[in-house]
């Protein structure tokens, strides 16, 4: 073999800069489940201190803290030993529903690597995994990771996107949604549309449940409701509003599931399908942003349609074309961009 060392330096920097990102990960689960860098956004303090304000051991508090400022996830002191933390870095860390809060996404992490075994099986015989076969850490990340985009976006700028359906729901329109998880979309809209009525649907009976509740604790209960069903069989027509949120390249027929949308729908009525942002190639996909959604879609988007009926395997890097033509062969002639950010797509369908 004819090594160029240059090129293998370059390589191991890599290698160094993801071991380092991967064992770090575990520590941001435990930081964020112990609220330690909630504790320490509040004011510089020492491990003792941090310690006796979370109740932990200092010992182990020294060795996390240290990881972190290496890491450059909290700043270190050395003329005082203290540790502290940016306002950046707090509210990305420490200020659960900011825009910007990033714990859920490793929560997401925890299930990948817990998964190790079954994908491992799965790769070798074709079957899939499906999303109610995961670890609940993917449940509960998947709902922190996404709430703040959609807190950040649906209100002010997707729904405003969609041709004359912000007004419509300030006056009193019905909306479907589909493939809801944990209710967060659906509390979101119901909150920001007090003169609209919700109902969110998902084949996962455990996130309908948690739903339920959150609905509740939001004050929201009387004009949202939760239903267990499938895309594909989910009741009631005459929606002024279908949406789908980071869940169509989940599904095993997509297809189908836009025939039922247009089944569900008013004539006047429109589809809003959000998705991870992707280009339609590969070599255009090949970034940090198609990284982390090429790497979750292996263990979670591609093996949830492979267990489905129809196993369409869309995968989270569908893209717009593809999109499109999913949207086309349900019935649906009209698709267009509405919007989009870093990290979604926005389409409206309509018929």
């Amino acid at each position: 073999m004819a090594i160029n060392e240059e090129k293998l330096n370059a390589f191991m920097g890599n290698f160094v800069h993801d071991l380092g990102a991967v064992l770090h990960a575990a520590t941001i689960v435990v930081g964020d489940q112990l609220g330690l860098y909630k504790a320490l956004a509040e004011e510089p303090m020492s491990a003792a201190q941090l310690a006796a304000r979370t109740g932990t051991d200092v010992r182990y508090l020294l060795e996390w803290l240290s990881a972190q400022a290496a890491s450059g996830y909290v700043e270190y002191n050395a003329a005082d030993k203290t540790f502290s933390m940016t306002e950046e870095q707090a509210f990305a860390l420490a200020m659960e529903g900011s825009p910007a809060f990033i714990p859920g996404a490793f929560q997401v992490a925890v299930d990948q690597f817990k998964s190790i075994p079954k994908m491992a099986k799965a790769f070798q015989t074709g079957l899939g995994v499906g999303w109610h076969e995961h670890d609940a850490a993917l449940f509960h990340g998947t709902e922190r990771f996404f709430r703040p985009g959609y807190a950040a976006n649906l209100v002010s700028s997707w729904i405003p996107a969609l041709e004359g359906m912000e007004k419509r729901l300030q006056q009193g329109g019905r909306v479907a949604d589909v493939g809801c998880g944990h209710g967060a979309s659906t509390i979101i809209m119901a909150q920001a549309y007090p003169q609209s009525t919700f109902i969110g649907f998902d084949y996962h009976g455990p996130s309908i449940e948690h739903a339920r509740a959150a609905a509740k604790d939001a004050g929201v209960q009387d004009r949202v409701d939760f239903e267990v069903a499938s895309a594909k069989e989910y009741p009631g027509s005459n929606y002024d509003l279908v949406t789908v949120f980071d869940c169509l390249h989940d599904m095993g027929d997509p297809v189908g599931a836009a025939t039922h949308v247009k089944q569900s729908l008013r004539k006047d009525g429109a589809w809003m399908i959000v998705e991870p942002f992707a280009n339609d190639t590969l070599e255009d996909n090949l970034n940090p942003v198609g990284r982390i959604f090429y790497s979750a879609s292996s263990f979670i988007c591609t093996p949830a349609s492979r267990s489905q009926e129809g196993a369409a395997c869309l995968g989270a890097q569908a893209g717009e074309a593809r999109l499109r033509e999913v949207t086309n062969k349900g019935g649906f002639p009209h698709f267009r961009r509405a919007t989009q950010t870093p990290f979604n797509l926005v389409f409206e369908a309509r018929l």
